[in-house]
């Protein structure tokens, strides 16, 4: 009965993951079968560099992964409860070694790229940005902000980045009635530039994509404010040769060129 029960739960996860493949994140690449690509479950953070890495990977090997993109909290609970990924790529090296130390993974996990937060507002906000975040601090003073988007710090490492920013700065006590949180950060992301928040703080490597940096002013906050944003990957158990493969790819040094070049930097040793 128990392993009734554990089979039938795998197979909602999987068709809850592949019709998540479909909303914010998907390759959108043509539907195929769950069975016939690996899944890898991804940061938000890393979409557009994964996107790109992604396409570039099966422009020179053939061979096509899928990637459904969500907050890093999310994804290992997701993980934990046997859903149908084959790589994991997180915003974090925590949730990668959790999964390690609980037999989830198959090898060591690693730390693939290190990540940035900026503050980001849509043109015309009256918000003013600056990296130091003391136009926000004016703003939230004089009654000019009503909604201050972060994405959600209990499950997303970029939503811990931004609160400890603005703990940093002494802004946490002033923004936390407005704040507006996302899902993950690409929905933090949405919010803080498309006017339903007239600013936020997300990953700098959303800041800088070719969808979002035409319509915000947006500014880097020092690394320092914050702990390092380092993304761990780790192979799952059942990863077969394609997302193996794939692993290896994304510790390429073209892969790494195209990370560097969507706001990303190499980890400290």
């Amino acid at each position: 009965m128990v392993s009734t029960r554990r089979t039938a739960r795998r197979e909602v996860l999987r068709l809850l993951v592949c019709g998540a493949l479909t909303l914010w994140g998907g390759t959108g690449a043509v539907p195929v079968r769950a069975e016939e690509t690996p899944i890898v479950a991804a940061a938000a953070s890393l979409r557009y560099a994964l996107d790109e890495i992604a396409a570039r990977y099966e422009k020179e090997t053939g061979q096509r992964v899928r990637i459904s993109y969500g907050s890093t909290g999310s994804l290992v609970h997701q993980i934990e409860n046997g859903a149908p990924f084959a790589l994991f790529l997180a915003a974090d090296e925590a949730s990668v070694k959790r999964l390690a130390a609980a037999g989830l993974t198959v090898g060591p996990p690693s730390v693939f790229a290190r990540g940035r937060i900026g503050l980001v507002a849509p043109r015309g906000s009256p918000v003013p940005v600056d990296g130091e975040l003391k136009g926000l601090g004016d703003a939230l003073a004089s009654g000019k902000v009503q909604h201050f988007a972060i994405a959600n710090p209990e499950v997303a490492p970029y939503g811990r980045a931004a609160r400890e920013a603005l703990q940093k700065s002494g802004l946490w006590s002033k923004a936390k009635p407005h704040l507006v949180l996302g899902e993950n950060v690409g929905q933090a992301a949405q919010f803080a530039t498309t006017g339903a928040a007239e600013a936020g703080i997300i990953a700098y490597s959303l800041v800088v994509s070719a969808d979002i940096a035409p319509k915000v002013t947006a500014a880097l906050i020092p690394a320092d404010w914050h702990q390092p944003i380092d993304h761990g990957m780790a192979l799952l158990k059942g990863a077969d040769d394609t997302s193996r493969a794939f692993a290896t790819f994304v510790r390429s040094e073209a892969a790494r060129a195209i990370l560097e070049r969507h706001g990303f930097s190499a980890p400290a040793p």
